[in-house]
């Protein structure tokens, strides 16, 4: 059995399958691949996440020219942007 981090992501999809896909986790977990497919998860939601964060600034002007010219706003930009691709991530890859 390969031992790898599991991250955020991964902990939240963990605790939601022991809650309501118990089947699911006991079957991940009898053939020994629970911690890689957590892993997977993790990686996956990341990635997205990411993915997600650049589009929602490239589609609001978020850009490198705000950052110079008023840096506290790009902050609250690009953290609004960052809690709604995790909000997005969490509605549609984790909780279900």
């Amino acid at each position: 059995m390969k031992n790898v981090y599991v991250g955020k992501y991964g902990m939240l999809h963990l605790d939601y399958i022991k809650a309501h896909r118990k089947e699911t986790y006991t079957a991940l977990t009898m053939e020994g691949r629970l911690n890689e497919y957590l892993h997977q998860v993790d990686t996956n939601a990341r990635e997205t996440v990411s993915l997600l964060v650049r589009e929602y600034a490239e589609k609001r002007g978020i850009d490198e020219q705000l950052k110079a010219s008023d840096p506290l706003r790009w902050v609250r930009e690009m953290n609004n942007c960052k809690a709604s691709a995790e909000e997005t991530v969490l509605k549609e890859m984790i909780y279900i």
